[in-house]
């Protein structure tokens, strides 16, 4: 594999221990992606509609601002962007994170955590943020994967 990076988002912890366990079994770089406004317990309530999460899903040209940038994205050939499923895809802070950078030529692998839902409109969501990329198919993975796991996965890729 060439240098990769392992960026993600989490917003209760999960998705942060699956990348950082992803990051180690591979040798990659991390990254957190950090909301400018960090999200409250209520915000991620998925039962209120009024809820910061919900409506950010519900309009998809809305883009969260990120407080932290990425050094040397160009470094990097491969980048697998982890976050948590939020109504069957990622949540538009995804978006706002592929947007910042030109992926041209880089391959794209996202992987998500979830309570139960699989993949969904992902890609298809992700694919316009991140022209010139190769964007893999991406997969739920358990939080609980092991090392060995996680690398077999990102070296079958």
């Amino acid at each position: 594999m060439k240098k990769a990076l392992v960026a993600y988002f989490s917003a209760s912890g999960v998705t942060a221990k699956l990348a950082e366990q992803l990051a180690s079994a591979i040798g990659a770089d991390l990254h957190q992606i950090q909301p400018e406004t960090p999200y409250t317990k209520a915000d991620l309530n998925w039962m209120d509609q009024q809820s910061r999460s919900s409506v950010e899903c519900h309009n998809k040209a809305c883009r969260p601002a990120i407080a932290n940038k990425l050094e040397h994205p160009e470094a990097y050939d491969t980048i697998f962007v982890g976050f948590p499923i939020w109504w069957y895809v990622a949540p538009n802070i995804i978006n706002t994170f592929l947007e910042q950078y030109d992926w041209t030529g880089k391959t794209i692998i996202p992987f998500a955590t979830s309570g139960g839902s699989g993949m969904g409109k992902t890609n298809q969501e992700l694919a316009p943020s991140c022209p010139g990329a190769l964007l893999k198919e991406g997969r739920v993975l358990s939080p609980h994967s092991s090392k060995q796991a996680l690398e077999a996965w990102a070296n079958a890729l």
